[in-house]
């Protein structure tokens, strides 16, 4: 991954007031960029802002932001561990699902941070971090709680905080994915190491397993 031109606190403040989509005019409040540890190993990508995030400008701050830190102490993290981003910078009106050209221009800044933070780990959480960060129309409940190995970055998906929320029933699988994520956590801190991502051809064909071949020493809790 090459060096990044310019630095986090400047990518933020060149989309302080971002007119790049309709988001801008439709009732936002402010852009929502991203908080926590700029050399975080483990990054956190949820969908977009809702009401309280766009009121304080930090992604995580509502509800399910307070679901989020009991999960994230549940697994021996806190959030001035990790960083924490939206795939959509912008609150949607009503909280309605991003469109398309939304995600497609939000996707290079997310592409950015993922860049300079360079985290190890990238935990996806819902339908629209996960498919924007694997480039594949896939369902959540299919890839959930699993570790996909791609060039710059291994990503494990988790089912969103605020679907949970939303649907009782999906609390307690929300809860077994951080968990298999602790385990995932423990077994690479115990070892010292993570195996090398991997890519195909297209640079993001995911892989659940990396090639043992090419298993290379990885420090996944390192500065």
């Amino acid at each position: 991954m090459s060096e990044p031109l310019i630095t986090l606190p400047e990518l933020a403040d060149s989309l302080r007031n971002c007119q790049r989509c309709q988001l801008s005019t439709l009732g936002r409040t402010q852009v929502v960029f991203g908080v926590g540890n700029p050399h975080a190993s483990v990054m956190f990508v949820g969908e977009a802002p809702g009401f309280h995030e766009d009121q304080k400008g930090e992604p995580f701050v509502g509800a399910a932001g307070q679901l989020l830190n009991e999960l994230l102490q549940s697994v021996g993290l806190s959030r001035a561990d990790i960083y924490i981003a939206n795939v959509i910078k912008c609150r949607p009106p009503n909280n309605r699902d991003p469109e398309p050209r939304e995600v497609e221009t939000c996707k290079p800044f997310l592409l950015q941070q993922i860049a300079m933070i360079k985290p190890q780990l990238v935990c996806s959480l819902g339908n629209w971090a996960t498919q924007t960060l694997l480039e594949r129309k896939v369902g959540i409940t299919r890839v959930r709680g699993q570790a996909f190995y791609l060039r710059e970055f291994v990503l494990f998906p988790l089912l969103h905080p605020a679907a949970a929320l939303h649907q009782g029933t999906m609390l307690q699988p929300l809860r077994e994915d951080f968990q298999k994520l602790k385990k995932f956590l423990d077994r690479h801190k115990q070892n010292g190491a993570t195996p090398q991502q991997v890519t195909g051809d297209s640079g993001r064909t995911p892989q659940s397993e990396p090639p043992p071949s090419i298993a290379q020493q990885m420090d996944l809790f390192g500065s």
